[in-house]
């Protein structure tokens, strides 16, 4: 089995990380993609962030109409900081050690992997799937294979697409009461209404 594994704050979660999980599924012949909402972010432990319970909440409803997405709740009913190589251990033992993982993340995401926990574990765990971000140089693979040896070969470049949408973006637009829509689906966009999310 080939599983996609979406991770992130998802605070909150838009289209461009459906329009991503997506591609990578049929670019990469997954059988599904797990999103995996942090719990508690170590690298965002200085910022605000809505709580764990409505972004995974944001989240199902964002992935409702796929049959082939999922949620998983590892890190948000994990106590303590969220580490990927932890999620990525727990989730095999969930899905089956024989499983093939492909994590999906940013270039951003990809070029800081050497400062996370164990990356040289996680790369023997996983296939790293890495999409372009708007503004983000292309990682150097020279680089990475310093840092985590043998994960060169393990890492998969996609070349689309180029979505400059975020969650910091989002955020700010409802704290001005700007329109959401085509930003989120639209069952996110009102449940950041029905929930006054992001107003100041």
């Amino acid at each position: 089995m080939k599983v996609g594994v979406m991770g992130g704050t998802f605070d909150p979660p838009h289209l461009a990380h459906l329009i991503i999980a997506e591609l990578a599924r049929v670019d990469l012949e997954l059988d599904r993609v797990i999103f995996i909402p942090a719990g508690d972010p170590w690298m965002k432990a200085t910022q605000k962030i809505t709580s764990a319970q409505k972004r995974a909440e944001m989240v199902g409803l964002a992935i409702a109409s796929n049959p082939a997405f999922s949620l998983s709740l590892i890190e948000v009913q994990r106590p303590g900081p969220s580490y990927t190589v932890d999620t990525v251990e727990q989730l095999l033992e969930e899905v089956g050690l024989n499983a093939d993982l492909f994590l999906l993340l940013g270039w951003d995401s990809v070029a800081e992997m050497p400062s996370w926990r164990a990356p040289y574990r996680l790369s023997k765990m996983a296939r790293i799937v890495a999409f372009p971000r708007p503004g983000v140089t292309k990682p150097d693979p020279a680089e990475l294979e310093k840092a985590m040896p043998g994960s060169a070969e393990k890492i998969v470049y996609m070349d689309e697409p180029y979505l400059s949408i975020s969650s910091t973006c989002i955020r700010q637009r409802a704290r001005e009461g700007k329109s959401l829509r085509y930003l989120v689906p639209d069952t996110v966009g009102l449940y950041i209404v029905e929930h006054n999310l992001y107003q100041g």
